[in-house]
This record gives C-alpha cells, structure tokens and sequence, in this order.
C-alpha cells in the first residue's frame, strides 16, 4: 500500500504503525508518530492498522546540548 512518511509517499505491506517503524528500524520510545492529524500514544502503536493513502510524521527526540 502507498503511504505518505514525512512528505514523501513510500511502498508498505499491510500492518500497524509498530509493524512500519520496526520495519524502518525506528526505535519505537524514541519517536513520535502523528497519524492523520492525531498524535498517538505509545501504547497505540500496536493496535493502529495502517491504510491506504494515510499520512504520518514522525518526530524524532534528539539528545544534545552542554
């Protein structure tokens, strides 16, 4: 199915959004996922079928500073 990640449409089989970040290796606590237009919970991950022509974000957490 065709799915729109961060502004670019990208090629998934079938699954939930825990299925797509793994495939991705996307560590899943250090990120983010907005789902058309609703940011998930962690624990929705899981449970959240993609389909398609869905649209995601992923804001990613960063470490840093001085």
């Amino acid at each position: 199915m065709r799915l729109k990640i961060n502004g670019k449409f990208e090629e998934f089989e079938t699954g939930t959004v825990q299925d797509l970040l793994l495939s991705k290796k996307i560590e899943p606590r250090m990120v983010s996922v907005e789902l058309n237009s609703k940011i998930l919970d962690r624990n929705e991950f899981e449970t959240s079928s993609l389909k398609e022509g869905d649209i995601l974000e992923f804001l990613f957490y960063m470490g840093g500073g001085r």
